[in-house]
């Protein structure tokens, strides 16, 4: 099973929460959206939930030797969620990785002033807040998030994604109050094989799917005069 690209997935995952709300599963819905994947996937679900659309910006902690290799993860100014074990096989300790977790901090900062445009972060306290990604991998990024939306007091927390790998959808089970995922296919390796179009998102990309197409300025017209 394939996703065409992340607007059908989200309309896919849309309908799964649909049912759930109706079944009076999730009160006061907000949907926060875990850029950049997550954006274009809440935006549908927040369509048809008619919930309010709010960003949480994650941002994982890569080795100081391979920067895809992810041994933690960081969400807003919280402390940084580090993965022991993974920390300890490669013989690294929280010190060696400080100055990674400096350099991620101040991306998050950049992040949330470009995509909240000086609005204040949404009030979660008692509502059902639905955090939606395009997939889970490790759950790294995700548990971060959770463990974020925890801190604000809301009544219910569902993390809701298109596909993700069994075990970090079992791992995040005990993070979240209800964890959605519509696919877990056993040979995951990847979220990106599980669409056919996933291209890497821009900050651009972001703002359209929280403020619509004319959230950013088309580009001035180019061309000789006479």
């Amino acid at each position: 099973m394939q996703f065409r690209d992340r607007r059908q997935a989200g309309r896919d995952l849309a309908e799964r929460l649909r049912i759930l709300r109706e079944e009076g599963a999730l009160p006061r819905p907000v949907v926060l959206a875990l850029p950049r994947g997550g954006a274009v996937v809440a935006r549908e679900v927040a369509q048809v939930l008619e919930a309010p659309l709010d960003v949480l910006v994650v941002r994982k902690i890569g080795a100081p030797f391979q920067e895809e290799l992810g041994v933690g993860a960081i969400a807003g100014d919280d402390p940084p969620l580090f993965d022991e074990r993974t920390l300890d096989s490669l013989g690294l300790s929280e010190t060696d990785v400080a100055g990674i977790v400096e350099r991620e901090r101040q991306e998050v900062q950049r992040r949330e002033q470009r995509y909240r445009r000086g609005r204040p972060a949404s009030d979660l306290r008692g509502r059902t807040v639905i955090v939606v990604d395009d997939g889970l991998a490790t759950g790294a990024t995700a548990r971060a998030a959770l463990r974020r939306v925890r801190r604000e007091a809301p009544g219910r927390v569902v993390l809701a994604v298109p596909v993700g790998s069994p075990e970090a959808v079992e791992l995040l089970q005990g993070e979240a109050d209800d964890v959605v995922c519509l696919h877990r296919p056993e040979s995951f390796m990847a979220v990106g094989l599980w669409y056919e179009n996933f291209d890497q998102l821009t900050d651009d990309d972001v703002l359209q799917a929280l403020y619509g197409p004319r959230a950013v300025p088309a580009p001035p017209a180019t061309g000789s005069a006479g």
